[in-house]
């Protein structure tokens, strides 16, 4: 058998094995089980290979690279722990039996080109100064109405966690110390069970019970899955330069700056906007109220040499929302229609030659 006509199942479990033998005969498919992964000829020969979650961990353990067609196949419903092993080995998805039999048959008998990569998005926020409010801002970004799924991607690892902007520091969920993502692959399907999810909206965010720190390899792993997925991926990233913050902003299609409207702010962000608009050409600015001083957003933008995309007026008891229930936006809320302002921007998918005036 060739590699385009073979599936391999690895498993002790002989009940799981007897489910997907059944579904690979349903789907043509000639199928190779294997207790253990001995050889690393294995894992590269064969076009979908299906783990239990013991065997996913497995392949962890052996350091083997990430590749396209990974499957964690489940006796009975799927839980947390067999997502954890999709996210840490790169399935790209997971599959209860008997429940979902008719999704494994469609993956055993599709061919590797039918693959469905999406066309997803990416919109990195970077504060200009410090609190200048750029978490917030990502938060409402990600928490707005949309029918495409979200991802919100938290790389700021001494902003406290936007699990707390949001609301959502009780909910299950791994954490970015959980996910194994430096192999360089993983799927946004298995991101969107793993994590903190809501309303289509998942969350990956930094954890403080860990000083792990985060590396650009997994940042990349996130943004990767969600565009192919057809997802809006939203990335908080922190103003000074480092290997995760530039990866992010080199990923985007649009790099959001958010600043106060007032003097020392602007010159503070200066030398943030230079080094985004030398990393990437779709840079615009968030001018956020209150302006002590009667600043303009406009005014701002000349200062920074910028697009302003919006200027937003204050969000009024914003503070005690945050430490009351986490971020729950009416549709009229400054900061809901700031963040409107800014998505419009995005679907415009603005080009390198001159995206905004």
């Amino acid at each position: 058998m060739t590699a385009t006509q073979t599936a391999m199942l690895v498993t002790t479990d002989h009940a799981l094995a007897s489910a997907v033998r059944r579904v690979a005969a349903a789907a043509d498919r000639a199928l190779d089980e294997f207790s253990t992964l001995a050889r690393r000829a294995q894992w590269d020969e064969h076009t979908v290979v299906m783990l239990d979650a013991s065997a996913a961990f497995s392949v962890v353990d052996q350091r083997l690279p990430r590749r396209p067609g990974v499957v964690v196949v489940v006796s009975g419903d799927a839980g947390l722990d067999h997502w954890r092993a999709a996210t840490a080995v790169g399935a790209e998805h997971v599959v209860a039996l008997p429940t979902d039999e008719d999704a494994l048959v469609a993956l055993l008998a599709a061919s590797p080109d039918d693959r469905d990569r999406g066309d997803g998005g990416v919109i990195t926020v970077v504060g200009g100064c410090g609190g200048a409010g750029a978490s917030t801002f990502a938060a409402a970004l990600a928490l707005h109405p949309s029918e495409r799924r979200r991802i919100l991607l938290d790389a700021d690892g001494a902003g406290g966690g936007l699990d707390l902007v949001l609301g959502w520091e009780e909910r299950v969920g791994l954490r970015w110390p959980d996910l194994v993502l430096d192999g360089g692959r993983v799927a946004a399907e298995a991101l969107h069970h793993a994590l903190p999810v809501d309303d289509g909206l998942a969350l990956v965010s930094v954890c403080r019970e860990s000083s792990a720190p985060l590396s650009a390899r997994a940042a990349a792993a996130v943004v990767d899955a969600g565009r192919s997925a057809g997802d809006l991926v939203v990335c908080d990233v922190p103003r000074h330069a480092d290997d995760v913050a530039d990866t992010l902003v080199e990923f985007a299609d649009l790099v959001v700056l958010v600043v106060p409207a007032r003097v020392r702010a602007g010159a503070a962000a200066g030398p943030v906007a230079e080094r985004l608009r030398a990393a990437n050409a779709n840079v615009g600015v968030v001018v956020r109220g209150p302006s002590p001083g009667g600043l303009r957003a406009a005014d701002i933008g000349e200062m920074l040499h910028l697009p302003v995309i919006v200027g937003m007026r204050p969000e009024r008891g914003l503070d005690a929302m945050l430490d009351r229930t986490g971020l729950n936006l009416g549709r009229r809320s400054p900061l809901a229609t700031a963040a409107e302002a800014v998505l419009a921007a995005f679907d415009g998918k603005p080009v390198a030659a001159g995206w905004a005036t």
